[in-house]
């Protein structure tokens, strides 16, 4: 008989908080569903490349931070995206 342990398999999953929650509702709002997609791996602590491929994450990743960069220009608001913290720079 064979037996698999189930906590050797399992990868720990970040809790989403709030500000997160709203960012994610935000983008589901403005019809954004991939970029709430790569946002909800994000914030759960996968890595979305191992989920979408390359360059779909980079188009998003250009089509979402760019304006949300230059929003955060003309209104001072919060950016949703800390382009910093990317594992991929642009």
């Amino acid at each position: 008989m064979h037996q698999t342990n189930a906590s050797c398999n399992t990868q720990t999953v970040k809790k989403i908080n709030t500000e997160q929650i709203e960012q994610i509702i935000k983008a589901i709002i403005a019809g954004k569903y991939s970029w709430a997609c790569v946002l909800i791996l994000r914030f759960s602590g996968y890595n979305p490349i191992d989920y979408i491929p390359y360059r779909t994450y980079i188009r998003l990743l250009k089509n979402n931070c760019l304006v949300e960069n230059s929003k955060s220009r003309d209104t001072d608001s919060k950016e949703v995206f800390d382009m910093n913290s990317n594992w991929i720079r642009l």
